[in-house]
């Protein structure tokens, strides 16, 4: 896989930069403390009921569809992480679109406050040019137990 450059999301990504006193949050900059970005960390409820198995959060994935996220997962972060024994449960498909926007938007603004609302219009039109959100099955991925590559 080879990722595109795209100069909307660089124009995005140069403003969404995060001071921390001294220093700055880049990319991988900050591995072996991830409580700094705790922040951006989505909730941890699922949205399914104890003892239920269904339900938006409890859709696990086809094979096709997980050789895809799993894939696109080992790109995005290799040489980091490697995701080559996760399984299908550790997937779930998000309940809507809305939901994953309201997500995003409150953990961006959560990390850079005020400069985000100003970006927030652009990244959701730069994000859709690129993939026609409307068109999207959105996936999380949920490590067994509290380790996380986050």
């Amino acid at each position: 896989m080879k990722l595109l450059e795209n100069s909307s999301f660089e124009a995005i990504n140069s403003q969404l930069s995060v001071e921390t006193g001294d220093a700055h949050i880049i990319g991988r900059g900050i591995q072996g403390q991830p409580h700094l970005l705790q922040a951006l960390s989505p909730p941890q409820t699922t949205g399914v009921r104890p003892g239920t198995e269904e339900g938006p959060l409890s859709d696990t994935c086809s094979r096709k569809t997980l050789f895809y996220l799993i894939t696109t997962l080992n790109e995005s972060f290799r040489p980091d992480y490697d995701f080559s024994t996760a399984r299908s449960h550790e997937f779930s498909r998000e309940p809507s679109l809305n939901w994953v926007v309201n997500s995003v938007n409150s953990s961006l603004f959560s990390a850079v406050r005020e400069d985000f609302k100003a970006l927030q219009p652009l990244l959701w039109d730069a994000v859709d040019e690129e993939i026609c959100l409307a068109e999207c099955d959105i996936y999380r991925y949920r490590r067994p137990g509290n380790s996380h590559p986050f």
